[in-house]
């Protein structure tokens, strides 16, 4: 991997089984997966991808539901690991995936502050440099001390940016995170947005091409797990867009 790349995806592939068979709780799941009556159908959601990011790339990725954006973003990001193929990262991540997904709704705003910037990679001295940046960026000094369970989720949403984009990374992953909270933490989100992709790559998913024409100079067209068209982002728009009028 070169210098200038900031990330390297080569041949991957993701298999998921899914359940054909209906039940109703784990009891009878358990059940019929030992007695060997459970079945699997078997779905590849990304089909041999390979792809490169060099530094300062902002890349786009369109294409219909199910075609493997999303999943493509978590194996980047570590969520997932591919059944097949390798994914090299060459720098500080920030996956702003389903925002608040790993908050422990149990532990105060303030506990989760330090378990969300742990599993980023941020030491504690990091996130006490940052605690009450976090805080008020995120509207929650009022709440900070009351469980994340209380939480509505435009506020759990909120911390989460916060936290995710507290520290400048090198590398944004983005994830439909872009309509968090009301119209005037939107404004405040893109502001901060603004801010980190002056020097950050950045790979965005977005069902709305208009953001994507928008905030990224380069798109990736995804279709059934496979990239279909990569270039200049205007370019790989257009086609995508005659495409889908044409459906």
């Amino acid at each position: 991997m070169s210098k200038d790349t900031v990330i390297e995806v080569n041949n991957v592939s993701m298999e998921f089984n899914l359940s054909e068979e209906k039940t109703d709780n784990l009891k009878e799941f358990v059940i019929k997966f030992i007695k060997r009556e459970i079945r699997f159908q078997s779905f590849w959601a990304l089909n041999n991808v390979s792809l490169r990011i060099n530094k300062g790339d902002k890349v786009g990725f369109v294409g219909l539901n199910g075609a493997g954006k999303s999943t493509l973003l978590k194996i980047i990001s570590g969520v997932l690991k591919p059944t097949k193929g390798t994914v090299k990262v060459n720098g500080s991540l920030a996956p702003l995936l389903a925002l608040g997904a790993g908050f422990d709704p149990n532990y105060s705003g303030r506990e989760n502050i330090y378990l969300n910037g742990a599993t980023l990679g941020h030491s504690r001295a990091d996130m006490d440099k940052k605690f009450e940046d976090i805080v008020s960026f995120a509207e929650i000094e009022d709440f900070i001390d009351v469980p994340v369970k209380n939480y509505s989720s435009g506020m759990k949403s909120r911390l989460a940016f916060s936290i995710a984009t507290s520290i400048n990374p090198d590398i944004l992953i983005l994830d439909e995170v872009l309509s968090v909270g009301d119209m005037s933490f939107q404004r405040k989100c893109r502001d901060r947005m603004d801010t980190l992709m002056s020097d950050a790559s950045m790979l965005f998913v977005s069902h709305s091409v208009g953001q994507v024409r928008n905030l990224c100079d380069k798109a990736i067209w995804l279709h059934k797990g496979s990239i279909i068209a990569a270039g200049e982002v205007n370019e790989i728009c257009d086609q995508y867009e005659a495409y889908v009028k044409n459906l």
